[in-house]
């Protein structure tokens, strides 16, 4: 029984960590219907910016957070106005054509300049595990879900309540109805890619500790594409529940099946899940059907 405990808050603070992350990805499709597959580039090379103010240039954490966080938006800003406001209107397979292109301009800029940059990112969290009568949880990964938690609550809120927040779910619902009110589009569409590159900061930075360094981020998209689907594509709190129930999903395979059959047994379940949920409601937990008027 302890044993399963443990797995499911392995599980569970995992997930809190996955939910971040895949938060870049729902608020860029919530608002402008565009499929980031290029999102684990982002977090490498959002990674990479931070790592480079850290051991090159000497700055504390959050000074290169924040140099990172501003890199970022210079990079979103640039691909919104050179790339992404010229595709408005085309056929959504140029969209993923472009993502999957920066995705794979993203890793050849990063081989060529940032091949030197050393890649652990240290975080001041203590080392010992708090330890709850017989159960021990890693003090890493729950400070990490913490912070993590923290800033999924904070996106939810500005998405809900914010004037910004409102404009952009109103972008969601009808962009021509948006533009008609008086909403800039494409001012908020640059928002939500600056908003993404934020996350990807934060979410990349907690990610790299918890694993032990390394930029091996370019394929965190095929963790986080089954929880966006299963979730609901355009769903803050499918994404948030989705998630915690993968992490968990994971974990449990992880550990009851890993040793049996090999490793691998996690991903492997949370794209069994995915697959049943496409089967089950292919919409996702907690997505939506947009009626369109024929």
């Amino acid at each position: 029984m302890l044993f399963f405990v443990s797995l499911l808050i392995e599980g569970a603070l995992a997930g809190t960590l996955y939910a971040l992350i895949a938060l870049a990805f729902v608020v860029v499709y919530k608002a402008s219907r565009v499929i980031n597959f290029a999102l684990g580039e982002w977090l490498m090379l959002a990674v990479l910016l931070v790592a480079t103010g850290l051991h090159l240039l000497g700055l504390n954490l959050a000074g290169a957070m924040a140099i990172a966080c501003a890199l970022m938006f210079a990079f979103a800003s640039l691909l919104n106005m050179l790339v992404l406001r010229h595709l408005v209107g085309q056929p959504i397979i140029s969209l993923l054509m472009v993502t999957l292109g920066v995705g794979a301009f993203i890793r050849g800029f990063a081989q060529l300049v940032f091949s030197n940059v050393p890649s652990r990112i240290p975080l001041p969290v203590p080392a010992d595990p708090f330890v709850v009568g017989d159960l021990r949880i890693p003090a890493d990964k729950l400070v990490v879900a913490l912070i993590a938690a923290m800033s999924i609550a904070l996106v939810a809120w500005f998405h809900q309540r914010s004037r910004t927040g409102v404009a952009l779910r109103a972008i969601a619902d009808d962009q021509q109805v948006a533009m008609a009110m008086g909403i800039d589009v494409y001012r908020h569409l640059l928002i939500v890619w600056c908003m993404a590159g934020a996350v990807c900061v934060l979410a990349g930075t907690l990610w790299t500790f918890v694993t032990g360094g390394g930029f091996g981020l370019g394929l965190i998209g095929v963790k986080i594409f089954p929880i966006v689907i299963i979730g609901g594509l355009d769903s803050i709190p499918g994404t948030i529940v989705a998630a915690i129930l993968v992490g968990v999903l994971e974990s449990l395979a992880t550990g009851y099946l890993d040793p049996h059959l090999g490793g691998g047994c996690g991903v492997l379940a949370s794209y069994l899940a995915l697959i049943a949920m496409l089967f089950i409601r292919p919409l996702g937990l907690f997505g939506r059907e947009h009626a369109q008027r024929v």
